[in-house]
Parts: C-alpha cells; structure tokens; sequence
C-alpha cells in the first residue's frame, strides 16, 4: 500500500481527462475565438473593449464547462454570455456618464487663495517654538499623526506626547500673538 503513486491506474485516468480537457478546450477556443471577439466588436465598436470582453466570456465558460448539459451548446453559451458582458460594459459606461453630469452639474467650490503672508508668519512663529515641541506639533497637524503615532516617532510616552503638543500649540499661540492663523 504506501506512496507508490507510478502505475496508480486512477491517477493514470485523471490525468488522462485532464489532457484530454485541456486539448478540447484549446480546439474550442481556437474554433471560436476569432467570431467571438467580431461578435463583441460589433456589440461595442471598440476592439480592446471586445478583445477583453470575448477573453471573459471564454473564462467564464471555461470555468462552467463541466457543468454544461450539451457541450455542443458551447457556442451559444459564449454568445449569450458575450452578450451578458456588453450589456454589463454599457450599464457601467452609463453610471459612469450619469455621475460625470453630476459632478459638473455641481457648482465649483470656491476656493480662497493661499494666504502666502500668513503662511509665512506662522512658519516664522513655529521655528521659534521649542525643537520638540515643534516636532510634535508638525507631526500631529501636519503629517496628521495620533498622539500615539506621534509618541512611538519621538520615543516618548502617549503622556509625553500630548503634552508636547499642547505646549506646543500654547507657544505658537504665543509666538502669533494670540491670534489664530
């Protein structure tokens, strides 16, 4: 009994059928493709389009192939399902259309200017901060990190780290004169 799998006449069968699926489905696809992918063509006028839908439609069939009822019905599922795929291609195309004319139907959002003096003033007033109370707080606003983020960064305690950055927050207040940017 053991491993010896050579001369196993069930594996010799599975592998036998196997073969011979692989060669019936290279005959079917070469027998089919070329009409397939014109059938597409002509269903979305695109030939990449078509090329990419007469590829899903092959896979798809493929992967029911065991399944179906009369192989020689293969022709019509990949018609059907060429079909399917076009159908599904421009549904897409127009959700897609309908949510562009939406977005342009929006009005633009104003948007201001950057403020390039008080850009400049509030980086003058950050380099005045203390170093790691600085770090903090460019890490913090900036870079958008969590106080936990932020602590792991600089080595310190979650503690540490909010601490920092409200003082941090107090000395550009400071620094700004009390206004805020």
């Amino acid at each position: 009994m053991g491993g010896d799998i050579e001369g196993d006449p069930e594996l010799e069968t599975v592998e036998r059928i196997s073969e011979e699926r692989k060669l019936r489905v290279e005959e079917l696809y070469a027998a089919h493709a070329q009409g397939a992918v014109r059938l597409a063509y002509l269903l979305v006028g695109d030939q990449e389009i078509a090329q990419d839908i007469a590829q899903e439609a092959f896979l798809r069939a493929f992967g029911r192939f065991a399944d179906m009822r009369k192989p020689n019905s293969f022709p019509n599922y990949v018609r059907a399902t060429i079909v399917n795929l076009t159908r599904k291609h421009f549904r897409r195309r127009g959700l897609e259309r309908l949510y562009i004319e939406r977005l342009r139907a929006r009005p633009a959002p104003s948007v201001a200017p950057p403020n390039v003096e008080q850009r400049e003033m509030v980086t003058q007033a950050l380099l005045k901060v203390p170093e790691r109370q600085r770090a903090a707080l460019v890490l913090h606003y900036y870079e958008d990190l969590s106080e936990c983020q932020v602590a792991d960064l600089m080595g310190v305690s979650e503690q540490a780290a909010r601490s920092l950055v409200a003082r941090g927050r107090k000395a550009l207040r400071e620094q700004l004169g009390g206004t805020r940017p």
